[in-house]
């Protein structure tokens, strides 16, 4: 091996079609036809986000509830006993739908205090005995 730098009259011919990228694109479409299921078995991705909501003085919480009623992104949303006056959820497919929809719901929805919290995933808790979900009675099927 050496140390010196290769000239362009050094190097071995290169083949004509070797620099050029192929102009011919693939016979048939790419990715699965329109209207078939995806080729993953994966969920579609959902972000969603908890925000907590101060309404202004001047916001009825009528207005809020009838913002969210048409909001698509709110999923669920809960009234409280705090220093915010709605908790909600917001569930969208992009994060760009999502920030829109944070954006809407304190221009919107009248909002004075948005508080955002990014939901990553779920945590994976086992159901306690004593809770009503463990209590209540599984049917059994009869046999014939």
């Amino acid at each position: 091996m050496t140390s010196r730098r290769l000239r362009p009259w050094d190097r071995e011919p290169v083949p004509a079609e070797a620099g050029r990228r192929s102009a011919r694109r693939p016979a048939g479409p790419v990715g699965p036809p329109a209207g078939s299921p995806p080729l993953s078995d994966e969920p579609e991705r959902r972000h969603e986000a908890l925000v907590g909501v101060r309404l202004t003085a001047a916001t009825p919480g009528s207005h809020l509830l009838d913002y969210l009623r048409t909001e698509p992104c709110a999923v669920e949303a809960w009234w409280i006993a705090a220093d915010i006056d709605a908790v909600v959820r917001l569930s969208a497919t992009s994060l760009s739908v999502l920030h829109r929809a944070v954006e809407d719901l304190r221009r919107r929805g009248g909002a004075e205090v948005v508080a955002t919290h990014s939901i990553l995933r779920p945590l994976d808790l086992p159901v306690p005995t004593d809770s009503p979900a463990a209590t209540v009675p599984v049917p059994v099927p009869a046999r014939a």
